[in-house]
């Protein structure tokens, strides 16, 4: 027959086993959701870096459009300072509304539509669009993930203890996940 201590002992060793399995299974998928906002980081910085191209090439055919262009570059740099991802997204909302607006004042020239370089810049765009789209579905992946592992019973008692937190989602408003920003004429 098995021994009171001896049961005591074979518990405590399987809640310190249970313990250690958690812990490295939260800190693993924490890593994982940082790398993947990483991820999007790298992407929206080419995205930023390809902004001031677009504009100095719109302006060039297009200088009275001094308010757009004011727009679009005070959009970026608000983009560029946000930090969480949910003032990210809110930064990012704007940035492709002003985008918008600026391909919107290409369309009234039809040489600007016909220019070589801003042809590759449109085209450029669409891919990072596309890139950004791809991290942002593989980063709220990760966070759902995360959020369930640290939100389920009994993990949910033992992550708050040790102060694991929700992410938040990278989440783009409604109509602008439905309306890409448009880069064909």
């Amino acid at each position: 027959m098995i021994s009171t201590p001896l049961i005591l002992i074979g518990v405590g060793v399987l809640m310190i086993v249970f313990l250690v399995g958690l812990y490295n299974s939260l800190i693993r998928l924490k890593n994982k959701t940082e790398e993947a906002w990483s991820d999007i980081d790298v992407q929206l910085k080419r995205r930023y870096d390809l902004v001031p191209n677009l504009v100095s090439t719109v302006k060039g055919y297009a200088k009275h459009e001094s308010s757009t262009f004011e727009q679009v570059t005070k959009s970026r740099s608000e983009a560029m300072q946000s930090k969480t991802p949910a003032e990210k997204a809110a930064a990012e909302n704007m940035l492709t509304e002003t985008l918008k607006s600026l391909f919107a004042v290409a369309e009234n020239y039809p040489d600007l539509k016909a220019n070589q370089n801003f042809i590759d810049l449109q085209n450029q765009l669409s891919q990072l669009e596309e890139a950004i789209q791809n991290s942002r579905r593989y980063y709220n992946g990760n966070v759902r993930d995360f959020n369930i592992k640290i939100e389920s019973f009994p993990n949910n008692m033992i992550s708050s203890y040790l102060g694991f937190k929700k992410f938040d989602f990278f989440e783009v408003a409604e109509s602008k996940e439905r309306e890409n920003v448009k880069v064909e004429f």
